[in-house]
């Protein structure tokens, strides 16, 4: 038993709502995910609750078994008031609106952030939600400067937007997988605030790192680094990974997340294919585990006796759910019955924190930097995010099915 997930019997995912048995009786779906929103909003108010007398304080994780929070220059800071709103969407809780609209406000001066490229992560997902939610014309104007903001990280010459600005002596010019997911925020601000040249960063990024981040198995490197002469790739590795030649487990998610979104919002075939491509490359992994929560990275050699990513596992939950409305129809709901065993996964007494505990956050078990020995088999922020977004959208495919077979 892997003694990051000791005295959880995984192998019977079912047992502990119907008796372990050759063939256990299984949940309907719409219970799990109604009970995970149940636990979320039980968690959230806790936590909103908590930090409301603390300025400026947004949750980011446990350590040492006490609540580590940020102000609202790291980049997680987005990720609890965009979880506020997606929670006050699926509930229509006035009580849940209130409190995303306080955290949101602590991520005001993000707007003018210039040296990181997560300002979609931080302005998209809080007020980004606002303003689909609530079109507050405020919001609106937060995130066209905010997306001003992020455009200096541009370079015209080398065609993407740069990540990071530390280790200079490595990285000429580095670009993360991550940063696939700023791209939304980028392609918003191009058709609200009728910016085109947002649209062509985004979609020279995206087929930049079609053309140079992924290996020929559809897996993808954390970094490469651009030579700022020839605009062409002089390092990849994986920073936050086992091993330069390694699939980290929420690497591969980013890309899969992120390509499934610019297909989307740009119809671009391309895209899609990307997106099915890692998506295959991770639902028929040999190493995916048998709950399919990903270890850290699949090619750990200590597997299965490494911790697991919970994150990685919402994140791509998250994914597969808007990538079934995207695909050709049997490829699609492959994708949501592999979405479907991670949330009936995720919403397991193996990862849902009991109501409560877990420092007020949601889901157990997730893994933000192994390497560096930080946030390791902790709850994380963006973890739960991404965990609620996936039940909402789950929540919102079921809700169109059943409207489009009533009128059938």
């Amino acid at each position: 038993m892997n003694k990051y997930l000791a005295g959880i019997g995984f192998l019977c995912i079912g047992a502990w709502w119907g008796g372990c048995s050759s063939r256990p009786t299984e949940e309907p779906m719409a219970t799990v995910v109604e009970r995970g929103l149940e636990r979320a909003v039980h968690q959230a108010q806790l936590m909103a609750e908590k930090l409301e007398n603390q300025e400026g304080r947004l949750p980011k994780t446990l350590k040492d078994g006490e609540l580590e929070t940020s102000d609202y220059s790291w980049w997680c800071s987005g990720f609890f008031p965009g979880e506020l709103w997606y929670l006050y969407e699926a509930t229509g809780n006035p009580a849940l609106k209130g409190y995303a609209e306080q955290y949101t406000q602590r991520l005001e001066p993000v707007k003018d952030i210039t040296y990181s490229h997560d300002v979609g992560f931080m302005l998209n997902c809080s007020y980004g939600n606002g303003w689909r939610l609530t079109h507050n014309e405020a919001y609106r104007e937060v995130m066209l400067q905010g997306a001003r903001s992020l455009a200096t990280r541009y370079n015209e010459k080398i065609g993407l937007i740069r990540s990071w600005d530390f280790n200079r002596q490595q990285w000429q010019y580095p670009v993360i997988i991550d940063n696939m997911m700023n791209l939304e925020f980028l392609l918003w601000a191009a058709r609200e605030g009728k910016e085109p040249r947002y649209y062509e960063m985004a979609v020279s990024h995206a087929d930049k790192t079609i053309r140079h981040h992924f290996r020929p198995d559809g897996s993808t490197w954390h970094v490469v680094s651009y030579d700022t002469l020839t605009g062409e790739p002089h390092v990849k590795q994986t920073h936050q990974g086992y091993a330069d030649s390694s699939a980290w487990a929420r690497g591969q998610a980013w890309a899969l997340y992120g390509y499934t979104m610019m297909y989307r919002d740009t119809q671009r075939k391309d895209y899609l294919h990307q997106a099915c491509k890692v998506a295959r490359y991770l639902m028929g992994h040999p190493r995916m585990p048998e709950d399919k929560v990903p270890y850290w990275d699949f090619d750990d050699p200590k597997i299965p006796d490494i911790p697991r990513d919970a994150s990685a596992a919402a994140i791509m939950a998250s994914a597969l759910i808007d990538l079934s409305r995207l695909a050709d129809a049997e490829f699609g709901k492959q994708c949501l019955a592999f979405a479907e065993g991670q949330l009936r996964s995720l919403t397991s007494p193996a990862y849902l924190a009991e109501a409560g505990s877990n420092g007020r956050f949601v889901l157990m078990h997730s893994t933000g930097n192994l390497p560096g020995n930080s946030e390791v088999d902790v709850p994380l922020s963006y973890a739960d995010y991404y965990y609620v977004e996936a039940l909402v959208r789950w929540k919102k495919l079921q809700e169109e099915e059943n409207k489009k077979n009533i009128h059938e």
